[in-house]
């Protein structure tokens, strides 16, 4: 990146900001909201020269807090859940793969028409590869949506699924490790202030004793939630929230015993390392889902036996015994609509919801069938050894069509308002109906209670 090239695109934003300092400030935010935020995410997400991406990612967070609105942890409310003085509803976790600033903006619409609050944007590690989302990117573009729609207050925005990859761990754990330091780092960077540590997948069931099977599990998240407490900028109000997980998605359930194991693990290396770190405020497990869900050979998604009363118990016991707001529901998206009021019910902290809305959108009657047919062949082509032995078409697409939103992120930002229109209407009458479900109308007043000033 030349000088002259940031000279030619500051110009370009010169009657809506000033750029005498590292970070540009804004003079004009309803000029710039109102003439400048297309430019904006374009040049966030497409222009070529990545010194000016980042020009674009941090004008637009500059208008962000202007505008009244703050990245924040949703720490204290976690906290407030396991103290007992909220409840009543279930937080939902968006992880949002494509048409990023367009879905933000309906889920944010969909909030404010039924009073409600708490709303989590996120992106998983494997999501950032295949999306083609760094976190700059992601955060800004969520930004954006926020700007777009004049929200002020919290956005939360979450690393979600920040994984140990088994084998890379047993092969290189120095290595492996500063991997995700770093991409937690970025994160950071970026405006993240929630963090999910996922280490399950460093679980061993070869020992009979719990501990020692939770034993990498438990030491990998509290040398994680340690470098995020040491990397965490000193004048941030509340502390990342920081959350772990027992369970890997897909395999066998979660017990209140590991959850315990895992505890005891944890809280040991923990206070090794520092006994003044904030612990974790949350922990994921497996109650009987799978992300995505699984395709049957016609395409549709097989029946789940969700497990709500193991769900219940270890929200009951990480609330009652360590002070968390509960437990996560991962993979819940492609479940019957007619399940998702029992998550508040069973007092569910958080559901991460993806694929459902993925399919809101590729299997809408308005999505171009000339696009989807060139997705699949695109997917036919690039991803053919990875086909498993009797798998269909459908099953086959259905896998692997999330790996198309990068490739195709220019053709799917493309797309004219009147394909987009009809698809972003109905996804967010989607939004507005599992919200609903999920305890959240009403629940406006504690963005105010819990995160005023933050």
């Amino acid at each position: 990146m030349t000088q002259e090239i940031v000279n030619d695109w500051q110009k370009k934003y010169r009657y809506v900001a000033e750029f005498s300092g590292v970070w540009p400030e804004v003079t004009d935010l309803p000029r710039l909201k109102k003439d400048y935020l297309e430019s904006l995410v374009e040049d966030l997400v497409f222009h070529p020269d990545a010194g000016i991406r980042g020009q674009a990612f941090r004008l637009l967070r500059s208008a962000f807090l202007k505008s009244g609105a703050t990245l924040a942890s949703i720490e204290p409310l976690y906290r407030a859940i396991g103290r007992g003085e909220a409840g009543g509803f279930t937080v939902p976790a968006i992880n949002i793969r494509g048409l990023t600033y367009l879905t933000v903006r309906r889920v944010l619409r969909a909030m404010r028409s039924i009073d409600g609050g708490p709303v989590i944007f996120e992106l998983a590690k494997s999501e950032i590869g295949y999306s083609f989302q760094r976190p700059m990117e992601y955060a800004g573009l969520v930004m954006a949506g926020a700007l777009a729609e004049n929200h002020t207050g919290p956005i939360f925005i979450q690393g979600d699924h920040y994984q140990f990859n088994a084998k890379n761990y047993a092969r290189d754990p120095a290595g492996e490790i500063e991997s995700l330091k770093k991409l937690i780092q970025e994160s950071i960077d970026a405006g993240y202030r929630n963090i999910d540590i996922d280490a399950s997948t460093l679980v061993t069931l070869d020992p009979p004793d719990l501990h020692d099977q939770q034993r990498e599990n438990g030491k990998m998240t509290a040398l994680l939630t340690h470098f995020i407490r040491q990397i965490t900028p000193a004048q941030e109000k509340s502390p990342v929230s920081v959350g772990g997980e027992i369970g890997e998605v897909g395999k066998e359930n979660s017990s209140p015993e590991e959850l315990d194991a895992f505890m005891e693990v944890y809280g040991e290396e923990l206070a090794r390392l520092d006994a003044r770190d904030v612990p974790i405020s949350k922990i994921s497990v497996q109650t009987g889902t799978s992300h995505g869900g699984v395709p049957l050979p016609d395409g549709r998604i097989a029946p789940v036996d969700l497990d709500f009363a193991t769900l219940e118990a270890l929200g009951e016991r990480a609330r009652s015994r360590y002070h968390m707001g509960g437990a996560v529901q991962h993979g819940a998206s492609t479940l019957p609509e007619d399940l998702f009021d029992h998550f508040p019910r069973v007092k569910t902290l958080e559901i991460h919801l993806a694929t459902g809305f993925q399919n809101a959108v590729f299997d809408h009657p308005a999505f171009p069938a000339g696009l989807k047919k060139e997705m699949e062949a695109f997917m036919t082509k690039e991803f053919a050894g990875e086909r498993k032995t009797g798998e269909t078409e459908e099953q086959f697409f259905y896998k692997n069509r999330k790996r198309t939103y990068g490739p195709f992120k220019r053709q799917l930002s493309s797309l004219p308002e009147n394909v987009l229109a009809p698809i972003m209407e109905d996804l967010e009458k989607r939004f507005v109906s599992l919200f609903s479900k999920l305890g959240l109308s009403g629940t406006s007043g504690l963005l105010d209670q819990y995160f005023k000033g933050q």
